[in-house]
């Protein structure tokens, strides 16, 4: 993804989404400290508002970050007919600008990997196997494992918090050994001739939702992640390299009957910086039913959703274009909502 020229970079980015910068840096994102006792209070009252979080205090060591960003980067930085072998994606494996398959492009390269060892990948081996003086395998597993072992404390926090029982509630469905869990190394190389020309920002990846259940996100010291307050305004997270960022899922917010709210999120290109990112996306097994917990159901309380299974919602989101609302098509709405009255 490197551009030589300024024609070439408007040719290269016809298809990619602008915006206007921000200076908007906002400094109210909750940080919660893993060991604080009163962890559980302050995620859940962090979920609430903003179903995001910065963690630190997360246990993961500093030495499997440092490692897994210099294979990432040494990845990344291939030529671009090596990384191709490991694409295109199926879905994991190498993409660039097209995300999914319904139109939607950012100025992103990626590579989506399986976590769970039941479930293949052709383009999997190739990352790991094919080509292992690019990218080892232990690294990714070494990161992930530690990563996945934060997860399940903060939902099981989480848990705890809302008076959930059992405490394990959450944290098996992402234990689980079909557990449909995924990780993501997204890559957001600068692109400094097109910000100069037009004066605005690429999307790098647009706005949207994570359908699973969380979503532990890990960068390097270039911002460009935003979140969308209750407001409707975009805000600019200040990248912290040494800490996680903790996104509530859609599936999540399912299971609280919409207490704990999916944050809308977005990324933009830096045009002078790459952005590395690297997140773990923790999903139930494919047939898990996706409903509220019933002891967080009040007397005569109903579901706002309809029941599904976890398979049935990812199917359903993964043929929407990112920033659909995809809960909508599961919510209940009563006969006047429907006929739009």
């Amino acid at each position: 993804m490197v551009v030589h020229s300024q024609s070439a970079a408007l040719d290269h980015c016809s298809l990619i989404k602008t915006c206007k910068p921000t200076a908007t840096v906002f400094n109210g994102i909750p940080v919660v400290n893993l060991g604080d006792p009163q962890a559980k209070t302050l995620i859940v009252k962090a979920c609430e508002e903003f179903g995001f979080f910065k963690l630190v205090n997360h246990g993961v060591p500093m030495e499997f970050i440092s490692e897994l960003e210099t294979e990432a980067l040494r990845f990344f930085n291939l030529p671009q007919s090596d990384k191709d072998k490991a694409g295109p994606p199926d879905p994991f494996g190498y993409g660039c600008k097209m995300i999914g398959s319904n139109g939607d492009v950012g100025w992103v390269e990626y590579l989506l990997l399986n976590t769970n060892p039941q479930i293949t990948s052709h383009q999997t081996h190739t990352v790991f196997r094919e080509n292992p003086e690019s990218f080892r395998s232990s690294a990714v597993n070494d990161y992930v494992q530690a990563v996945k072992r934060m997860a399940f404390e903060v939902v099981e926090l989480v848990a705890d918090g809302l008076r959930i029982e059992p405490r394990d509630a959450l944290s098996r469905l992402l234990r689980d050994d079909k557990s449909d869990s995924c990780f993501r190394l997204n890559h957001y190389p600068p692109c400094p001739e097109l910000q100069a020309l037009s004066g605005r920002n690429l999307i790098g990846f647009g706005e949207h939702t994570d359908p699973q259940i969380i979503s532990v996100l890990r960068s390097n010291n270039t911002s460009g992640l935003q979140i969308c307050l209750k407001d409707k305004t975009w805000v600019s997270a200040p990248p912290d390299q040494t800490s996680f960022f903790i996104n509530v899922g859609d599936a999540l917010q399912v299971m609280t009957n919409g207490r704990l709210r999916s944050v809308r999120h977005r990324v933009l290109a830096d045009p002078k910086n790459s952005r590395l990112s690297m997140i773990y996306f923790g999903g139930p097994p494919l047939s898990e039913k996706i409903v509220p917990f019933p002891s967080l159901m009040a007397k005569g309380e109903e579901s706002l959703y309809k029941e599904f299974t976890w398979w049935e919602y990812k199917t359903s989101a993964y043929k929407s274009r990112l920033a659909d609302y995809r809960l909508g098509l599961f919510e209940k709405r009563s006969a006047s909502a429907v006929a739009g009255l």
